[in-house]
């Protein structure tokens, strides 16, 4: 299953698509595809909706994508979860998970144009897996409980600024990662019992140039563990996003530039989908 949220931003609708790809609204089951639906185990009322006929087909060709989650509570993002990442940003492998911040509001939709702050001269990319959590998680035991917290996962796209981020700071990450549409989400949830995220290989391309090429075997804290790490240190709400980190391949590296207005970003992860954006200037 697929689930996506289509139609111009602000006005979604949740839809879902089968293993064949036909396509079926979800407004029969949720308003939406958010914390509460996700909770009130919506995958599994899907599944058995699908199974019985239930939910209408529904044609979304041309449609706009969104953010295949609504309105998420919070946005988690781990640094530096790649050794190579780590290195070529010229920092050694963190020993804990680093923690940042985007505000939910950077979260747009996975083929919504980016746009390039005022003043910025680094705007980067960074494509990573995105776990996007089920029920509420706090002070779980161990890593082997986090399964049951996860709903499933998707791609993000951590567009940062690094000058913002890095020279301007004062230490505070955030300040080059809440831009507005630094977040693009989707195209869709995938259930986090059909998707082996240990082994996922993940890329990103500039305008058709290859950039990241890995694979989430390489991650230094691996999904469980993050979702159990941040469990001890916060509740983690339904409908919440942790971004999980980025391979090797992005401009902070120094062997790519910056992007650039017409610039355009694609990335991949198997099993999940793609994304596209194209850079234009914030007005």
């Amino acid at each position: 299953m697929r689930f996506l949220r289509v139609g111009e931003p602000g006005a979604e609708r949740p839809v879902v698509s089968d293993d064949t790809d036909a396509t079926f609204d979800l407004s029969p089951l949720t308003a939406d595809v958010d914390g509460s639906f996700l909770a009130d185990d919506g995958i599994g009322r899907t599944r058995q909706a699908l199974a019985d006929n239930a939910l209408p087909p529904v044609d979304i060709t041309g449609v706009r994508l969104g953010p295949p989650v609504a309105r998420p509570h919070a946005v988690w993002c781990i640094g530096m979860n790649y050794a190579a990442h780590a290195a070529e940003s010229g920092a050694a492998p963190p020993s804990v998970p680093v923690l940042f911040f985007k505000t939910p509001n950077t979260v747009v939709g996975p083929n919504d144009d980016v746009l390039i702050p005022r003043g910025s001269m680094k705007t980067d990319w960074e494509v990573e897996l995105a776990v996007v959590i089920g029920q509420r998680a706090r002070y779980l035991d161990s890593p082997a409980d986090a399964g049951r917290h996860i709903a499933g996962y998707t791609i993000a796209n951590d567009v940062s600024e690094r000058a913002f981020q890095l020279e301007q700071s004062a230490g505070q990450w955030s300040k080059g990662k809440c831009c507005e549409t630094f977040n693009p989400l989707g195209p869709a949830l995938v259930p986090a019992d059909e998707i082996d995220a240990t082994a996922l290989r993940i890329r990103s391309w500039v305008n058709g140039e290859p950039r990241q090429d890995s694979t989430t075997a390489d991650l230094i804290f691996p999904v469980d563990y993050l979702v159990w790490h941040l469990s001890q240190v916060a509740a983690l709400e339904p409908g919440d996003i942790i971004n999980t980190g980025t391979p090797q391949g992005v401009a902070l590296s120094g062997r790519f530039p910056y992007l650039k207005p017409g610039d355009v970003m694609e990335l991949s992860i198997d099993g999940l989908g793609t994304q596209r954006q194209e850079l234009r200037r914030a007005d």
